[in-house]
């Protein structure tokens, strides 16, 4: 049996039996065909551990971040278990390989201004496809979205009564926002114009129907047009990418006093410390606040 055909089967495995979600199984897939792409040898039987360590200190010369590494570490322990399991191999190459050790970086985030800069100088644009970004990005950043949950929501998925939005995230997991009353308003003016995204005739279950396919506006599409975007307002595009959005969501929330828990819900995290890291990161308002009425700051009379 090939590689390739090992590969699917694994990922059929994860599917079924895992319950792996369409984005980790490309994931999978982008790593193990990379794996393939740089190994000299053919058959996963003839894998060893130094084959593993080669491949790492490559990724590493090549620049690679310690997350993504262990990421694809990770990756290449599940498949070469599965391996081990169906008897495809004998020994495990991966054993005693460890991943990198990594620092967490703060969340890069943009200010309200910045987001504010965004938003109108798509919404001005004469284009429609402007205008749809400036909805796309308005929603993200009043509800924290993530990228993949903004762009595969359906046209049914917000309660206008309540101003709320229903999201379906990781792990097919439900939770309600609400919505902000500017937001609600700039997606009712997007629904006017909303089928001229969509061919003569067609309709569409998806918020942003594809332009172009009978499915919805895309991952990638999103992230190039908002590296565009960030560029004609004179915003560095490196310093900007959709998570950037949703960085910003909770870092101004907290930043406002808002609960911590309360985020957590809101963004979807299973885990509270996941949403602690936002504390780290404190504006200059509350920096103000602290040298202003913590006593040890205070003159001394």
């Amino acid at each position: 049996m090939s590689s390739g055909e090992q590969i699917e089967d694994f990922l059929e495995m994860m599917s079924a039996e895992r319950g792996a979600s369409d984005n980790t199984l490309q994931a999978y897939r982008r790593d193990l065909e990379q794996f393939w792409a740089n190994c000299p040898k053919s058959s996963p039987s003839d894998i060893t551990k130094a084959d593993i360590s080669a491949f790492i200190k490559s990724l590493s010369a090549d620049g690679f971040a310690a997350k993504s590494i262990a990421r694809k570490i990770s990756t290449l322990r599940e498949y070469f278990k599965f391996l081990y399991s169906e008897k495809d191999i004998s020994t495990l190459p991966t054993g005693n390989i460890l991943s990198p050790k990594q620092q967490k970086p703060l969340p890069k985030y943009l200010s309200a201004e910045e987001i504010k800069q965004l938003i109108d100088t798509s919404r001005n644009s004469s284009e429609i496809r402007w205008q749809r970004m400036s909805v796309m990005i308005e929603l993200m950043y009043a509800c924290g979205l993530r990228v993949s949950e903004l762009v595969t929501l359906p046209e049914n998925c917000i309660n206008f009564e309540r101003k709320q939005i229903l999201i379906r995230g990781k792990g097919s997991k439900e939770r309600l926002i609400p919505i902000a009353s500017s937001a609600i308003e700039s997606i009712l003016v997007y629904l006017d114009f909303r089928d001229n995204f969509l061919k003569r005739g067609r309709k569409s279950q998806w918020l942003f129907p594809s332009r172009s396919r009978s499915g919805h506006f895309t991952r990638d599409a999103f992230y190039k047009d908002l590296k565009e975007l960030a560029a004609r307002c004179g915003i560095s595009p490196s310093k900007i990418s959709p998570h950037t959005l949703r960085h910003s969501f909770a870092t101004h929330l907290l930043n406002n006093h808002a609960d911590l828990r309360a985020v957590q819900q809101m963004l979807g995290h299973s885990s509270i410390s996941t949403t602690e890291i936002y504390t780290h990161i404190i504006d200059d308002s509350l920096i103000k606040t602290v040298l202003q009425n913590h006593p040890l700051h205070q003159k001394r009379s």
